[in-house]
């Protein structure tokens, strides 16, 4: 296809679109046409009527002014050519000679090609027929560009700016905005070149068109308006000056391009405005101090060039007039915080700094002050690195002064990288310096304190911060606010207040001070040495009194005024100092914010108390009770004085008393045991009168165990309290502890036997009861073990019993068992008389009870009576009283051995009469003195035989054969046959023939002349019989033929024995019988 044939092709495409309404893409397939053949785009657009052409042209129009997008056309056989600005251009101007968008826009491009001349010169030739701004304005930028004629290009610049402002900027900025630093650039030549000239007419004028044309098209041009400010600033314009460079840092900021020299320079130029506008100091520091910051050097060379030498002091007094208002602020600011961990207002140090090093560049004389400065707000920003470096610098200088200033920021700055060992080495040069700056001073002793608490010494870092306080108050809360590490502070706030705390204990009770171990302890860590002012502030004051505890509490305040604990401190110092009112005043005001109501309520009420408010401290301890929180009074009762304690305490026992004598209430006993333990508390633990009360009220209301550490308490410190002794034994004795019951009751009745007795008596009478009962088992147990053991009582042992035995004579009187018991306690201790005496006095000499009689017969022993006592004792003995073997143990040996005696020849009397059964009292009463004398033993056995009472003579028979030890034989053989002939007779066959065997192996003649004197030989025979057939028959040889051969002895001629004998001989195979 040709393109004639393209071309129609395409027209016919753009001919549908116009028939649809779409001109704009119908304009542009006729532009496509025209790219293929022109004669025919432009023969068919010319045939369109006026109206589409007149569209089509206008279109056209706003391609070439880049106003609209060219569409993109589409055929599906065609591939149309790619339409541009400049075909468009091409296409216009064919359509329309001398159409000025088509026109501009040829012009926009020969000035690409930088046919600046032809472009100025085509422009003159139109402007002469069409009087247009965007002509005046092409052929400006041309002859701009051409360098050559630049000043005409600004003239038609200006010329066209006056009459059509609005177009002409509009224009500048959208079409021309590739070339503005350009036209920027020959505007300021020629403004250059207008001030240079002499004698121009309307300078002032075009001058002020040029810097009013250059803010309209860049406003924040650098270079623009640097030289806009500078006429201001020449014609003493100084607050268009400055509005014309706020303009240009706004600008500046605004494009997010880094502040360089180019922002240095704007700062010190408008700070010179400003300066010399007046009255506008703050705003002179902030862009000088601004300007340094971010290029020092470049800023001090053009200081030197704005400022005059007297200029530079008056802005130095400025400076450092600004820079002590900055810093009160950031002081108040810390002195205000709210938080003692808080670092807020660290930003106000930053223009602080500014300022600072802004002056160092512009004071050379003072330095090496105001570097101190600036490290010391190094330190307070958190800048350590900065700060250890600037002062180890200034420390290595030749120059001496504010050598105790560096030494303490240093020291810090050893703090913040925990390097103790340096920083306590600088603090310690700082402290023993003969004078050293009260404010390096404290900054030290607070530095060292922190160091001294890390380390282990809270009493000696507490001095220190008195110390440093009584050098400088403020200073000291300043110091810890911002130079101790924030993390550092909650810990040194609460080892300050526990201190406190302390000294305050410590001044009411000297003893077990810890004071002079810490001492020890920080000398050992090399924390004492020479203090020069710090000692000297020590003079007259006795280190950890009130007054010190109280600046302590100050401070803590100071720190964190809402802080409960560091109030009630404060008011604790109050009141050891004797500002009782104050700490009244303190209080209160805790009160009415405070978590810590119980221990507040506490104070108050001592105070009332001492101020002789009897009621209102009442009221206050009844709501510290309802509070449910009472053990804060311990911490109260440390810090108070004696004669107060002593006052809480009388008040409250009192109290407690009144109490339960009232009983007003259901719950007035423990209503009673809070009092009385607020009392025991002020009292230091140990109140006798209350712990006694208070036990005995716990022991109402059923907690014994309560009690007994109670009365514990008591016997603690006092271990002869009666009371306490019987109250605890009283508490034993309902809990049936028996043991301890009776330990404490006898070791009171030791102590007090009235008072104990009194205590008793004082219980009801069951328990009187169970005490007298329990309290008379023990003593006889013990009297009755001492007998046993054959042991004499020891003297104490015997006063003890004594009086023992006296008070439960008090307790009950009626006990017959008291008196016997008294009796006992009077005979063993050798008072026989008395004894005997009391014995009668209390039962008369014929009672009938056994208890009774058996004493009276010991007792006439004693006398010698022993005929009476022998008859007396016989009858006890007949009946196996029990007690008659622990009443022997009051006879002595020769006592016992003639009431033995004595006893045995009545026995014999009465058995020779034939009154066997009256002679066995006689012959135990005998056995019982003697004890167990065999002779008397045979006598016994003998007539229990005679009674048939075999079984009890065996038993006896037992004793005598076990003792036979050094008997003779024909005793000997006799108790053994007398031994088998009672076995007999209880049918013990095999064991009596056991012990016939035994008296025939002793002495066989003996034997046989005993058995024979018995009677019933063959039933003894029979008996040896029966006994070798059951062990026969149990395969038990060697026996059954013992049995047999010994029977042969005793009967010769039985003829079974015999037998049996040949059988055993005949069938015992295997069993050795010889």
């Amino acid at each position: 296809m040709t393109t004639r044939e393209q071309a129609e092709h395409l027209c016919k495409e753009g001919d549908g679109q116009l028939a649809m309404g779409e001109l704009s893409l119908a304009t542009a397939f006729y532009m496509a046409a025209f790219s293929c053949s022109a004669p025919v785009a432009v023969e068919k657009v010319s045939s369109l009527g006026k109206e589409s052409w007149d569209q089509a042209i206008a279109i056209l129009e706003k391609w070439c002014r880049d106003e609209t997008p060219i569409p993109r056309v589409q055929c599906s056989d065609l591939n149309p050519p790619l339409l541009t600005v400049g075909i468009a251009a091409i296409f216009l101007s064919t359509l329309s000679p001398n159409n000025m968008a088509a026109s501009l826009c040829k012009m926009e491009a020969l000035l690409k090609l930088g046919r600046y001349e032809e472009v100025a010169s085509r422009c003159g030739s139109l402007l002469d027929s069409h009087d247009a701004v965007e002509l005046a304005l092409t052929r400006a930028l041309a002859l701009v560009l051409s360098k050559t004629h630049f000043q005409n290009g600004v003239m038609d610049y200006l010329h066209a700016f006056t009459r059509h402002r609005d177009e002409t900027v509009t224009f500048v900025t959208s079409k021309q905005e590739g070339h503005l630093p350009q036209i920027i650039q020959a505007f300021l030549d020629f403004i250059s070149c207008q001030e240079n000239g002499h004698g121009n007419q309307g300078l002032e004028s075009k001058l002020s068109n040029c810097y009013n044309f250059l803010v309209a098209i860049a406003p924040g041009d650098i270079h623009a308006c640097q030289a806009h400010a500078a006429y201001f600033f020449e014609k003493h314009k100084y607050k268009e000056c400055v509005s014309v460079y706020s303009k240009a840092l706004e600008a500046l900021s605004a494009s997010g391009a880094l502040w360089d020299e180019r922002a240095a320079s704007l700062l010190m130029d408008r700070a010179a405005a400003y300066f010399s506008l007046g009255g506008r100091e703050q705003e002179v520091m902030r862009d000088l101090t601004e300007a340094f910051k971010v290029n020092a050097s470049l800023s001090k060379r053009l200081f030197v060039e704005l400022f005059s030498a007297c200029n530079t002091e008056k802005i130095g007094k400025h400076a450092r007039a600004a820079l002590n208002v900055d810093f009160a602020a950031y002081r108040e600011v810390v002195r205000m915080r709210p938080e003692v961990r808080s670092d807020a207002g660290k930003e106000l140090l930053s223009p602080v700094i500014c300022t600072l090093q802004f002056l160092i560049e512009i004071s050379p004389g003072a330095r090496r002050e105001l570097s101190v400065r600036l490290a010391d707000c190094y330190v307070l920003r958190g800048d350590i690195k900065k700060a250890l470096e600037l002062c180890n610098c200034l420390l290595e200088s030749d120059q001496e002064t504010y050598h105790n200033t560096l030494l303490a920021l240093r020291g810090f700055c050893h703090l913040h990288t925990q390097s103790f060992h340096e920083s306590l080495q600088d603090f310690q040069k700082i402290i023993e310096h003969s004078s050293p700056h009260p404010s390096s001073c404290v900054k030290a002793l607070c530095g060292r304190g922190l160091i001294r608490i890390l380390s282990g010494s809270p009493y000696l870092a507490a001095l220190d911060y008195i110390t440093a306080c009584r050098l400088r108050f403020e200073e000291t809360g300043f110091v810890i606010k911002s130079y101790i590490p924030w993390n550092q502070r909650g810990y040194l706030l609460k080892v300050l207040q526990e201190e406190g705390q302390k000294i305050l204990e410590k001044n009411q009770n000297p003893r077990g001070s810890s004071a002079s171990q810490q001492n020890k302890s920080g000398a050992s860590n090399g924390f004492l040495a020479k203090e020069g002012l710090v000692r000297r502030e020590l003079v007259g004051q006795r280190s950890g009194d009130a007054s010190g505890a109280h600046q302590l509490a100050s401070l803590l305040l100071e720190l964190d005024a809402s802080d409960e604990t560091s109030q009630i401190l404060c008011a604790d110092a109050l009141y050891q100092t004797d500002r009782v009112d104050e700490a009244h005043k303190t209080l209160l005001v805790a009160l009415s914010k405070s978590t810590q109501r119980s221990a507040i309520l506490a104070r108050l009420a001592v105070l009332q108390l001492k101020r002789s408010f009897l009621y209102d401290c009442n009221q206050l301890l009844k709501k510290m009770i309802q509070s449910g929180d009472t053990s804060c009074l311990l911490a109260v009762v440390k810090i108070l004085k004696d004669e107060d304690r002593a006052l809480l305490q009388s008040h409250c026992h009192s109290r407690a008393m009144t109490i339960l004598k009232n009983k007003q209430s259901d719950g007035y006993m423990k209503e009673a045991i809070t009092y009385l333990s607020f009392a025991i508390i002020a009292a230091g633990g140990f109140a006798v009168d209350s712990l006694l009360t208070r036990a005995r009220c716990y022991g109402h209301l059923g907690q014994k165990k309560t009690a007994i550490f109670d009365f514990n308490a008591i016997l603690k410190e006092d271990p002869g309290n009666v009371q306490a002794l019987t109250g605890r034994g009283f508490v034993h004795l309902a809990l049936n502890q028996k043991k301890e019951a009776v330990c404490d009751l006898i070791s009171a009745i030791k102590v007090d036997p009235a008072l104990a007795v009194t205590e008793t008596l004082s219980l009801k009478q069951e328990a009187q009861t169970r005490i007298h009962q329990w309290l008379l088992d023990h003593c006889r147990t013990v009297l009755f073990e001492l007998g046993a053991a054959k042991e004499l009582p020891t003297r104490e042992t015997l006063k003890e019993l004594t009086i023992v035995g006296e008070s439960l004579l008090k307790i009950s009187s009626r006990e017959t068992k008291s008196h016997i018991f008294y009796v006992d306690t009077l005979a063993a201790d050798g008072r026989h008389k008395e004894a005997l005496a009391h014995l009668q006095e209390s039962f008369g000499q014929t009672a009938p009870d056994d208890s009774v009689n058996s004493r009276f017969g010991i007792l006439q022993v004693k006398k010698r009576n022993i005929y009476t006592a022998v008859h007396i004792l016989a009858g006890l003995a007949a009946k196996d009283y029990d007690e008659l073997p622990f009443l022997m143990n009051f006879l002595d040996t020769k006592q016992r051995q003639s009431l033995a005696q004595v006893a045995a020849k009545e026995g014999n009397v009465l058995v020779k009469e034939d009154c066997h059964g009256k002679a066995i009292g006689y012959y135990s009463l005998a056995v019982l003195a003697s004890n167990s004398n065999p002779r008397y033993l045979r006598q016994r056995a003998s007539c229990l035989g005679h009674l048939k009472d075999y079984q009890r003579a065996l038993k006896d028979m037992d004793k005598v054969v076990r003792n036979h030890g050094t008997n003779g034989l024909r005793t000997k053989v006799e108790d053994f046959c007398s031994q088998g002939h009672m076995l007999l007779a209880v049918s013990e066959e095999k064991e009596a023939v056991k012990q016939y065997i035994k008296a025939l192996q002793l002495e066989q003649t003996l034997a046989l002349t005993r058995i024979a004197a018995g009677p019933n030989r063959d039933a003894l025979s029979k008996a040896f019989l029966r006994t070798a057939q059951s062990c026969f028959e149990m395969s038990l040889c060697e026996e059954a033929w013992a049995a047999t051969e010994y029977g042969l002895v005793i009967d010769p001629n039985s003829h079974d024995l015999k037998k049996l004998r040949t059988r055993l001989k005949r069938e015992a195979s295997g069993c050795r019988v010889h």
